[in-house]
């Protein structure tokens, strides 16, 4: 990991936690929440604003580093749900981000 460039700020953290309100896979709230990336750093990911969601430990540790689509429907989550959420708020971020 150390090998690999990340550049999500805390400040970006905290306004993807805000965003999705709780486990961007299972909408789970009030459980802790943790870093996820998308694109796991395994399959070349980062910690970026536009592949990291907010997951509850549950899905963090089933999902490891499952191609998200693949699993998401293993799991029988809603997969469109999740993406469509998932372009929404990144284009949103990603805007405040630059603006």
């Amino acid at each position: 990991m150390a090998k690999v460039e990340h550049d999500l700020s805390d400040e970006q953290w905290h306004a993807l936690m805000e965003a999705w309100g709780g486990c961007a896979y299972c909408t789970g709230r009030g459980a802790a929440l943790q870093k996820d990336c998308v694109l796991p750093i395994s399959r070349g990911g980062r910690y970026t604003l536009l592949n990291v969601v907010p997951a509850c430990g549950s899905c963090n540790a089933s999902k490891c580093n499952d191609e998200v689509t693949g699993w998401l429907r293993r799991k029988k989550l809603d997969e469109r749900a999740f993406l469509v959420r998932w372009a929404e708020i990144s284009r949103a971020l990603a805007a405040t981000a630059t603006a």
